[in-house]
């Protein structure tokens, strides 16, 4: 099977992207990606094109890395917390999940991706934790997540003295 070179116009998952020139079947690329206008063919007619969109991906990235390390220190400037409810003895219903850290983000304007979100399983304790943000491969952020009660947490030790004098005051 012959290869032919050519100019991807948009990033495709698993060839690269826009301004690269990659080498891909023939009839890949002339009945799928030149009819989707996703690339053309690298040839002498298009080079100007092709230094162009070069040119073009350098600028894009170089804003996408400025708009990220902006973000983190944004990122990094946050404190959250989020209350959750409680038994007696402190031990939450349910859990935290990244969803819920996401929505709480989005009140404070911090849009995030779930993806870029390094939780790996729901939080399931009360207190202090720090959450790791990766905004592109370069680029990671902490911030704190506080998980407390919505309602007073009573020690265990007084809810067995409370109910010790209830069941003394029955007698």
């Amino acid at each position: 099977m012959a290869n032919s070179d050519i100019l991807l116009l948009e990033a495709i998952k698993g060839l690269g992207s826009e301004g690269d020139t990659v080498s891909v079947r023939a009839g890949y690329a002339r009945n799928f990606l030149f009819p989707r206008k996703l690339a053309i063919p690298v040839n002498q007619g298009n080079r100007k094109q092709i230094e162009s969109l070069k040119v073009a991906k350098e600028k894009r990235v170089a804003e996408e890395l400025e708009a990220s390390k902006s973000l983190a220190e944004k990122i990094e400037q946050t404190n959250i917390s989020i209350a959750v409810k409680t038994g007696d003895n402190g031990k939450m219903f349910g859990s935290v999940t990244s969803a819920d850290i996401l929505t709480r983000l989005e009140e404070e304007n911090v849009l995030l991706e779930k993806k870029q979100l390094n939780v790996a399983q729901p939080i399931k304790d009360l207190g202090s934790h720090k959450i790791q943000v990766k905004l592109n491969s370069e680029i990671e952020a902490t911030f704190n997540l506080e998980i407390v009660s919505e309602n007073p947490i009573i020690p265990e030790s007084e809810v067995e003295e409370a109910n010790e004098e209830d069941s003394q005051d029955d007698s």
